[in-house]
């Protein structure tokens, strides 16, 4: 996929991300996506937490352990033809 979205963090400064993988779960976007399009780069599992009255999405790194794990593995089986396995 590698698409390139730019966020913007709450001190404005710019962070630049490149999307592996989406998916939607319980009615919420998930990304998966590197800071880096090189294989060397950081895996981030980003939710989109934005209304229906945002203009647009607005998106936070995943930091609860149990939901980390489970968005893994779902983010696991659909890189699975891959071969390749992230976030383990």
């Amino acid at each position: 996929m590698n698409e390139e979205i730019i966020l913007t963090s709450d001190d404005g400064e710019e962070i630049r991300f490149y999307v592996i993988e989406e998916t939607r779960i319980g009615g919420l976007n998930y990304l998966l996506v590197s800071d880096s399009q090189a294989d060397d780069g950081d895996a981030y599992i980003l939710k989109d937490t934005s209304g229906s009255e945002d203009s647009e999405a607005l998106y936070e790194i995943v930091e609860d352990d149990d939901e980390l794990e489970y968005l893994s593995k779902i983010f696991n089986e659909l890189l699975s033809d891959l071969d390749t396995e992230i976030l383990s």
